[in-house]
């Protein structure tokens, strides 16, 4: 949703470094281009000017002028503002002491509230809640079945006595379900209240009754992000009519402007608590105002990757591929398909990819990456016997050809696969040996490998530089010094006074004279050997 104002922004900033210090123009520049960025992502007037008078007032402080690198300066100030504007410290739920917590969603119809419903239901059970599902939207037709519907995905149970299409006092449903809550221990409601396609008088009556007569803990705006600009006049009709604590973002993953979530907190005070961002019920979660921030900025959000595979990663299998890793076995096709398995769990690879910092200059490939292929290679491995896994040396011809027919696919996949696996392969053997990639350690916890245990220790000394004119220097050198050795001749040796060896000499044992004594008249030594 934010590409746009994220490829502006950092076009913005390219410009800026390399530049030691910053004059009053190129701050101005940097505004305007901020400011016109903004505006394009349908950003409401009232909040850029704020904004970018921020942004001016800081740029020409000290903080700037005396920073060592006046454009990182910039940038996190503007990262800084930027938290700023989306909430600046994640929000909570609040949950009662007595339970149950009770969650109220507010919203015009089509804003996603029955599916977030389902969402944030399925949200609080992995936290071990016991969430139940309220159909207070008895006006839109087949709103209580797909409630219904919603629950059963996410597995929790649903309160709805009444049929809907038009049957039934959703104040009375909405009250009735408290007490159901507390009879059958659920410790958080959520009610699905209805909607219209637009703000009137019928609707805000129903919302402000259902409030008073359960008093939530929490009442969340649900909007649409992909509305834009109307999205803020429509949340600032439901705070002057019902009010509401926090505001939920749905549609996150379309390609509006996304300038929606950047009015709504600073317009209306309230925070933005959820995000929901894809059809599934697990794309959901809270919004972290720092991470979003970091996204447009094309920071990336790995702390948002981390815990998503913390929640989605079975700790046994890591430990179990692990230790694979860490072992002396070489890696197989078995270990490559359970890897590339597990990375599937997370989701699609460009969401993955999109997390990481400066993805966004890659944006194009990353959008052309097709899910499908890690399918074949899945389709392509399985379609193997378990020698072949473990052994991919011994797949000659007619074997490609089964395997490929067996998968579906061309004996041209078969042979890439195979191709990359034994560089990969080769690539995971110079890591464990300490080798590994140019200007890498060994892996941690790998040892040194093989060659390691078998390395000796060599004896210091004057070694040959490995530098071609070094290396002639050092040469020359040895070469003057042998001359000067010739030159001054055989050196007399000194007498000893009598009683340190002088006067008469020591008979030497039998074999260190005479006959006996070795001829190493023709011995050399050294590098003259």
């Amino acid at each position: 949703m934010f590409e746009t104002l994220s490829d502006r922004l950092t076009s913005v900033f390219s410009s800026l470094r390399g530049k030691g210090r910053l004059s009053e123009e190129d701050i101005n520049a940097t505004a305007r281009e901020i400011r016109l960025a903004l505006l394009e992502a349908d950003v409401a007037l009232p909040v850029v000017r704020d904004f970018i008078a921020r942004i001016k007032e800081r740029a020409r402080g000290e903080e700037v002028s005396k920073a060592l690198n006046p454009a990182q300066q910039v940038i996190k100030i503007v990262n800084e503002e930027l938290v700023e504007v989306l909430g600046g410290e994640t929000r909570q739920i609040r949950f009662a002491k007595n339970p149950p917590t009770v969650i109220m969603l507010a919203g015009l119809q089509g804003a996603g509230k029955t599916t977030l419903a389902g969402k944030l239901a399925k949200w609080l059970s992995a936290d071990r809640n016991t969430p139940l599902l309220v159909a207070a939207d008895l006006q839109r037709p087949n709103a209580v079945t797909q409630l219904q519907v919603v629950g059963e995905r996410a597995g929790t149970p649903v309160f709805a006595p009444e049929p809907g299409n038009g049957v039934g006092d959703p104040v009375e449903v909405a009250r009735e379900s408290i007490e159901h809550a507390r009879r059958n221990n659920h410790n958080v409601v959520i009610i699905d209240t209805a909607g219209r396609l637009g703000v009137d008088t019928e609707m805000m009556r129903q919302a402000a009754d259902i409030r008073d007569a359960v008093r939530p803990d929490e009442i969340v705006f649900v909007v649409d992000a992909m509305i834009g600009q109307d999205a803020v006049n429509t949340a600032q009709a439901f705070l002057d009519g019902v009010g509401y604590d926090a505001v939920a973002l749905t549609k996150l993953d379309g390609d509006a402007r996304g300038g929606a979530a950047l009015s709504i907190r600073h317009l209306t005070g309230r925070p933005i608590m959820f995000a929901s961002t894809g059809e599934k019920l697990e794309d959901f979660d809270l919004f972290h105002p720092d991470r979003m921030a970091s996204r447009i900025l094309d920071m990336g959000d790995v702390l948002t990757l981390i815990e998503q595979a913390q929640r989605t990663f079975d700790e046994a299998e890591v430990e179990k591929m692990a230790s694979t890793m860490a072992s002396d076995e070489d890696f197989t096709l078995d270990d490559f398909l359970q890897q590339m398995m597990m990375v599937r769990k997370l989701g699609p690879i460009g969401n993955l990819l999109g997390m990481m910092p400066g993805m966004g200059q890659m944006r194009d490939q990353i959008d052309n990456i097709d899910d499908k292929s890690l399918d074949r290679i899945q389709a392509i491995i399985q379609s193997m016997t378990p020698a072949e896994r473990a052994n991919p040396k011994m797949i000659n011809g007619s074997r490609r050809l089964r395997i490929a027919n067996g998968s579906g696919t061309q004996v041209g996949d078969v042979n890439g696969l195979v191709t990359r696996f034994f560089e990969a392969q080769k690539m995971m053997r110079k890591m464990k040996n300490g080798g590994g990639m140019p200007g890498m350690p060994g892996m941690p916890g790998m040892g040194g490998g093989k060659k390691a245990k078998k390395a000796k220790k060599v004896k210091k000394g004057k070694q040959r530089s490995g530098n071609p004119m070094k290396a002639r220097q050092q040469e020359a050198e040895r070469e003057a010094e042998r001359r000067r050795r010739q030159e001054e001749g055989p050196q007399e040796t000194p007498q000893l006074p009598p009683g340190l060896g002088g006067g008469q000499q020591p008979t030497l044992p039998p074999g260190f004279g005479g006959p006996n004594m070795p001829d190493l008249s023709n011995f050399k030594f050294g590098k003259d050997k």
